[in-house]
């Protein structure tokens, strides 16, 4: 029996646990440094069908439909004036069992960990991996030492197990953008069935429902300059004057759906400089600890779940190597496109809006260009 260890119970970590799980030939056991999960209740994800058809092979798709939404359409609207520009069935990327899919986080999360919650250990911070005989050795703070076969690494962006490996040599990069997320209650303003996309100058913010029950999930992804001290100052994020200073940066024509938020949180974004690999193909990296994408393309979960599967098929058919080139393939794929997307979504020139405006109508009607921009990365 191979034992398998990951480190960091976030979706892709949960993920390809399930998978080993129902493999008797592994031994499974997730190390988790808090103590306990983060469910970030009453935020919501997206799905697209690329990881739904991958989840469904953990019964996904037995999810109680109450708690999850599928969106036919992304609309686009001018935040200048709230006018439509046009909008993109993403229900053309649907099949019979796999759709595009809305849903709280913790919802996910709870799906993920119902069966495995007896494989995770928390508590345990790493502080040390090396190599002995053949084997991986983990050393923690708490002086508990473990030996496995295959090491993966699932802690995040700013994964400290990647730290260990690369000696710092492999940070991620402030995005030059914060986040701003909350809850928000119904509006006129706002279409409760479908994901609502609304663009404007260096800003945008999306609106979608994540239940049956007419909750809705915001963010919002704003430029903002910050110096290096201000980066490193997470405390910096929830200081009131800091959050008063960043609301009165948002354009004006937005502001009433601010009114509405609950729960907002401001957090900086960052993202992956370049990829990082191991000389042992027995140590891996998935989710944001291999990449962390800018978000404006929402593959950030998706991408995570779909490397987190190809992983597991390269241990389980011992494909040494082929994990790595393929996932950084798909990876820059979808950064090139979620850089593309964030530059066409922030232009503030009247002329560049008006013609992104029409580019954007055509391009939504043209089945072949959505199939080779969209249906590349929706269909796996």
């Amino acid at each position: 029996m191979k034992k398998i260890a990951i480190i960091g119970a976030g979706i892709s970590g949960l993920f390809i646990a399930n998978l080993f799980k129902k493999n008797s030939d592994y031994q499974v056991v997730i190390y988790e440094k808090s103590n306990s999960i983060n469910l970030e209740e009453g935020y919501g994800i997206q799905l697209s069908v690329n990881s739904v058809k991958l989840l469904n092979k953990i019964e996904f798709n037995k999810f109680e439909n109450a708690r999850k939404f599928n969106p036919k359409k992304i609309i686009f609207f001018s935040s200048k004036n709230f006018k439509k520009i046009c909008d993109l069935n993403i229900s053309d990327f649907n099949s019979e069992n796999c759709q595009y899919t809305t849903l709280k986080r913790s919802d996910l999360i709870n799906f993920l960990k119902k069966d495995i919650e007896n494989l995770i250990k928390f508590n345990h911070n790493v502080s040390s991996i090396n190599k002995e005989n053949q084997k991986i050795q983990l050393t923690f703070e708490n002086n508990e030492i473990f030996e496995c076969d295959y090491l993966i690494i699932s802690d995040g962006v700013f994964s400290k197990s990647r730290s260990l490996i690369s000696n710092n040599k492999s940070q991620p990069k402030y995005n030059n953008t914060l986040a701003i997320r909350g809850k928000i209650t119904n509006s006129s303003k706002i279409d409760n069935e479908n994901i609502s996309l609304f663009l404007g100058s260096d800003f945008h913010q999306v609106i979608y429902p994540v239940n049956q029950n007419g909750d809705l999930n915001f963010i919002a992804i704003m430029k903002y300059q910050l110096t290096l001290e201000q980066q490193k100052n997470y405390s910096l994020f929830i200081e009131n004057s800091f959050i008063r200073k960043v609301l009165e940066k948002v354009p004006k024509e937005n502001k009433e759906f601010f009114d509405k938020i609950k729960e907002l949180k401001i957090f900086p974004v960052f993202v992956s400089k370049d990829f990082f690999k191991t000389n042992d193909d027995n140590i891996n990296f998935i989710g944001d600890a291999f990449f962390a994408f800018p978000p404006s393309f929402a593959q950030g979960a998706s991408q995570s779940i779909e490397g987190a599967y190809e992983l597991f098929k390269s241990i389980e058919n011992n494909l040494k190597g082929d994990f790595f080139k393929n996932r950084v393939n798909k990876t820059k794929m979808v950064n090139k496109r979620s850089k593309l997307n964030q530059f066409a979504f922030h232009l503030s020139n009247p002329v560049a809006v008006f013609f992104r405006n029409i580019f954007l109508k055509k391009f939504i009607k043209n089945k072949k260009f959505l199939d080779s921009y969209l249906g590349k990365i929706y269909n796996n």
